[in-house]
């Protein structure tokens, strides 16, 4: 049985937004819109090549749209309104010691996290609230009086 260029166009997508559904990335939808474009291409009758032009074309501009949406988003919102968006935001430590770099371990949700002092003055030990995380690093601030 030989598939018309259409059905491996339809099946291609089909795999990519199962793939997307599993995976979570949606630069895996902006392709599957790409090979949607070279399945419409195979349904108008165009030659095979220019169905690849059309799945290529279409499915990297929507990749190159979604990419600029996603980094304006960003510099819209100031790291101070994404680190809100972190649940740990506000949430107590206890600092026993801070290292000569500036930097402490401390034990955070069952673990020993890396946290560094953001706030005015030299860190001391004691009570800290975190501000925001940067990556697996935590960031403390003296508590609220």
């Amino acid at each position: 049985m030989e598939w018309a260029d259409a059905t491996a166009w339809w099946v291609a997508t089909g795999v990519l937004v199962a793939v997307e559904l599993t995976s979570g990335t949606f630069y895996l939808l902006m392709l599957a819109i790409g090979t949607g474009a070279g399945a419409v291409a195979a349904h108008l009758g165009v030659s095979f090549p220019a169905q690849l032009v059309a799945a290529a074309l279409v499915g990297g501009a929507a990749v190159v749209a979604w990419h600029l949406q996603r980094q304006r988003q960003m510099a819209r919102s100031p790291a101070a309104a994404r680190s809100a968006m972190n649940l740990d935001t506000g949430a107590p430590v206890q600092v026993d010691s801070w290292d000569a770099d500036g930097r402490a371990r401390v034990h955070y949700r069952g673990s020993e996290w890396t946290a560094r002092f953001a706030g005015p003055g030299a860190p001391e030990p004691g009570r800290h609230v975190i501000v925001s995380s940067e990556g697996s690093q935590l960031v403390l601030g003296r508590p609220a009086p």
